[in-house]
């Protein structure tokens, strides 16, 4: 879940919302094999997150994988080798992650590296989580994005913002985890 835009800094993008596509699983799963093989070594586990990775729900054609790794300075000394598979590294903002980007047709790749330690209470994996075992909410965000789409990418992530914190403090709750914000900073 990509935090808001820096002030100043507006996504100009304009946002496609496709219903739900029962091959991105598929398309995961090729492309984690991908980056275990680049990322031998490096990481201790690789999984599909994101809108893509919850059945039935709708999400903009971009498969969200999330990796973790016991030391980030190993992951970004092999940059090379994940750009080797397409996945350039990009500044997101967000401390205590690396983001690669690989672009493509007909879905696009974000791999988040985190750490390890952080790995069991990382809200990307939890709000998949959520959603998956609540239908209620799936179907409600589901709903938000097709009225979201053709938004800007600040305001689409932006109109998203208090239903993900929601779920995310109900997943959070549920857990015995602190509530924290969804955003991170």
């Amino acid at each position: 879940m990509p935090g808001p835009p820096a002030p100043g800094k507006v996504r100009r993008m304009v946002i496609h919302v496709s219903a739900y596509d029962p091959a991105w699983p598929g398309l995961a799963s090729r492309a984690i094999d991908e980056v275990r093989g680049a990322l031998a070594g490096r990481i201790d586990a690789v999984e599909h997150i994101g809108s893509t990775a919850v059945p039935g729900l709708a999400a903009k054609p971009v498969i969200d994988l999330m990796a973790a790794a016991p030391s980030l300075d190993a992951v970004a000394d092999a940059a090379g080798a994940l750009a080797a598979i397409g996945f350039d590294r990009h500044d997101n903002g967000m401390p205590g992650r690396l983001f690669f980007r690989r672009e493509g047709a007909p879905v696009s790749y974000h791999l988040h590296v985190v750490t390890a330690a952080s790995w069991d209470t990382r809200n990307q994996r939890l709000f998949r989580d959520h959603l998956r075992a609540h239908p209620a909410d799936r179907d409600a965000y589901g709903r938000l994005k097709r009225e979201l789409t053709g938004a800007d990418g600040d305001t689409y992530t932006r109109a998203k913002t208090a239903l993900i914190q929601r779920v995310v403090d109900d997943a959070r709750a549920a857990r015995g985890l602190p509530l924290v914000n969804v955003w991170e900073e």
